[in-house]
């Protein structure tokens, strides 16, 4: 049917027109990786500026809700890392459940190839981190080198836009997902505080409860909210870190389908014939009872022919990426710059984690896959040479965000984590700088396209 304001020449609203560039920018998936390390600039220049102290303070001011067991008096910093975090995991939850459905870890040949890169690329990294740290209290942040920033990464490998083969991309991404697994497997297992079991029991009691949610095909994501809500208090009392009960619940999160694209594309059209049977001549006419039956009837089956997985993660993923993260790097990547900063890369902790991300990450990656393929167990992707699975090896060294957050939970010495997290800042940008020159070299100036079918 013709938009009638469109065929009259009207202008787009001025807001329309005004937000479109931004909208545009927000759809790049290049635009997340340069507000998070946009935002952590800022955190390290107030760090060091005449309002470093009032800057530190701030993130300190304390907030209290609940009662009883069930209290929480947390300063703003924890909110974010506990509270905020947990909605980040949530999101990584659906992309992992969404993955081993219909991605690429969905088919067993497919997905082993990342399987196996994703296991070298923590294996290595953490071993080399223990061998710098052995013998030293330092030893507990060996799961800091692990983490790949996905953001960043993908963010860094976008900038090459179409001359990267997409099997790369789609390697990369199917790598940090497997990685994040390992991640969160790594914090609840390791990193979480003396476990409450009385308040773990009834934590699992509620996740009982959303998976019976799903069984009986409830699939309005409020109904999930409010017992999630519960589970994350549950689990952050229980002394099991709370960003864990972002993945639980969303395992829970119905990925079926209630409507077969036959189906859709004819009750699509029914809505649309009636819809236009009842349009005026009017130009902005009220709709009639009878288009508003039609609208609704078109909204009930857009509803039903996605999953209610994937409707979350697309509502989700703008949230995530240009408010909890850069928010997650501002409170959390100010370090401040004295002169004993430098000294401190001399440190057992550096070495490690420097290590770890700038030859463990690659090393362990390309390793793993070598042996995977040779082994029969994988091949390589379509057009896909072993420079630049290195290159994709190197830029999972970018660790920032993933191994900030494991850094704080890692060390309990504020000195600590600040050499930590100097550490990652040099290994991120090291491993993003030459990982992007190593594919940019060996990649075609021309985009690559698939082949036809």
């Amino acid at each position: 049917m013709p938009n009638k304001l469109r065929d009259q020449g009207r202008p787009a609203p001025i807001a329309s027109r005004f937000l479109r560039p931004f909208a545009a920018y927000a759809k790049n998936e290049a635009a997340s990786g340069i507000f998070l390390i946009s935002a952590a600039l800022i955190a390290i220049l107030l760090a060091n500026s005449p309002w470093s102290q009032p800057f530190f303070d701030f993130w300190q001011i304390r907030f209290q809700v609940g009662f009883g067991d069930l209290e929480i008096d947390k300063p703003i910093l924890l909110w974010i890392n506990d509270g905020l975090m947990a909605i980040f995991f949530f999101l990584v939850g659906l992309e992992i459940k969404r993955e081993f459905l219909v991605g690429e870890l969905a088919s067993p040949r497919r997905a082993a190839l990342p399987i196996f890169a994703a296991l070298g690329g923590m294996a290595v990294p953490a071993l080399l981190y223990a061998v710098f740290n052995l013998g030293h209290p330092s030893i507990r942040g060996w799961g800091v080198p692990m983490a790949t920033d996905i953001a960043f990464a993908l963010g860094v490998l976008n900038l090459l836009g179409p001359r990267v083969p997409l099997a790369i991309k789609v390697f990369l991404a199917a790598v940090a997902i497997v990685d994040d697994i390992g991640a969160v497997l790594v914090i609840a297992i390791f990193y979480s505080g003396e476990i409450q079991w009385r308040l773990l029991g009834f934590g699992g009691l509620v996740f009982g409860g959303l998976i019976l949610l799903n069984r009986l095909g409830i699939r309005k994501p409020l109904a999930y909210f409010v017992p999630g809500a519960l589970l994350w208090v549950l689990f952050l009392k229980s002394g099991v870190h709370a960003t864990v009960a972002g993945v639980l619940v969303a395992m829970t999160i119905p990925a079926r389908v209630h409507l077969n694209p036959e189906s859709f594309v004819e009750e699509a059209k029914e809505a649309l014939a009636e819809f236009e049977s009842g349009t005026t001549s009017q130009e902005l006419a009220v709709m009639n009872e009878s288009q508003q039956s039609a609208v609704h009837e078109l909204e009930e089956a857009c509803e039903r022919i996605q999953m209610p997985l994937q409707r979350i993660e697309h509502g989700l993923q703008p949230f995530v990426s240009f408010l909890i993260m850069p928010l997650f790097a501002l409170a959390n990547a100010g370090v401040l710059l004295k002169p004993g900063t430098v000294a401190g890369l001399g440190q057992p902790i550096s070495f490690g984690v420097l290590a770890g991300l700038i030859l463990g990450k690659p090393i362990g990656v390309v390793l793993a896959s070598w042996i995977a393929v040779k082994a029969g167990a994988a091949s390589l992707p379509d057009r896909v040479i072993w420079l630049q699975m290195a290159g994709v090896g190197i830029l999972a060294g970018i660790g920032f965000t993933m191994s900030l957050f494991i850094a704080d939970l890692a060390f309990a010495n504020p000195a600590h984590i600040e050499t930590a997290k100097v550490a990652i800042f040099i290994a991120s940008l090291f491993s993003g700088a030459l990982g992007y020159w190593i594919l940019r070299s060996c990649v075609s100036e021309k985009p690559i396209r698939s082949k036809p079918a």
